[in-house]
This record gives C-alpha cells, sequence and structure tokens, in this order.
C-alpha cells in the first residue's frame, strides 16, 4: 500500500483540532496544529500527541518539558489555520498562561502537560503528558475530516 492510500483511509476518521503550545529555550512560543491527540489514563492522568520527527516543535518539547493542548472551537479555524502555516499573514492570537504555559484564550478545552514519557514510533514521536491542570469552556468543536474544516451537526436519535 502506497502512502496516499494509507492518508486517504486516517482522513476518513473524523478529529478535533488542537493547537499544541510550548516555549523555546528562549522563552518564544511556538505552537503547531495537530488532530493527532487522545486520552491516555485517568489514573494518574495522561494524554498524548503524536509529533512528526521533521517538526520544529519536537526538539521544542524535549527541551522544555512540558507543554498544552488546546481543542480548538468552531469559530477558531483561523487560529488552526495560523498554527499549521496555512495564513499568509500571522493573526494576533490571544494567548493566557496557566501553570507557566501558554493557553488559547477562548479554546474548548486547554490541557497543561509535564511530559511524563516519549516514545519514538516510526516518523513520529508520541509524547505522553501528565495533566497538571486544565480548563474546561462551553462551546462546540472545530473538526477536521478529508482534508477540510468541518462543524459538528447533531444526529437525531
Amino acid at each position: 500500500m502506497d502512502d496516499k492510500l494509507m492518508r486517504i483511509a486516517m482522513g476518513k476518521f473524523a478529529t478535533g483540532v488542537t493547537v499544541i503550545l510550548s516555549e523555546n529555550e528562549s522563552g518564544e512560543l511556538r505552537g503547531m496544529t495537530a488532530n493527532a491527540f487522545m486520552s491516555v489514563s485517568l489514573d494518574p492522568k495522561l494524554i498524548l500527541i503524536s509529533v512528526d520527527n521533521r517538526a520544529n516543535m519536537k526538539s521544542i518539547i524535549e527541551q522544555s518539558s512540558k507543554f498544552s493542548v488546546n481543542v480548538l472551537a468552531d469559530n477558531q479555524v483561523d487560529i488552526s489555520k495560523q498554527f499549521a502555516g496555512q495564513l499568509k499573514e500571522d493573526k494576533e492570537v490571544a494567548f493566557n498562561f496557566s501553570h507557566e504555559i501558554p493557553v488559547i484564550e477562548g479554546s474548548l478545552t486547554s490541557i497543561v502537560c509535564d511530559v511524563y514519557d516519549i516514545v519514538v514510533q516510526g516518523d513520529h514521536t508520541l509524547f505522553v503528558g501528565k495533566v497538571k491542570h486544565l480548563t474546561v469552556n462551553e462551546g462546540n468543536p472545530l473538526l477536521f475530516n478529508q482534508g477540510k474544516y468541518e462543524t459538528l451537526t447533531p444526529v437525531s436519535v
């Protein structure tokens, strides 16, 4: 099977959209859009993100040993596009800090983590984060499906 077929198959799984944030050694905020995120454990409270080994974010998280995962709301498409490098010019993004980690204002959930474990698998690195703090806000999630942004449409049962 080729890489394109694998991408098409994985694209059939609709996901939420997150922005991973951390700070480099100079204290500069860095981020990337990601949909490879999941809950791992409630006891201890662990989550997992997957970062391409070629991404700058990999070394930033390795150096800082901390990061946040910000689950985007359906009105935050521009934020997703900005951190995915899809906008021609940067727009201002409102940040707060929680436990000295940057988080995005207005995200549905911001999860602040210390790196708990690092596992390299193929062309990606899996960062398991131990949750230090989280915030939850009301709203609907931004979704990504088959290469496009979508919003939630409830199904009547």
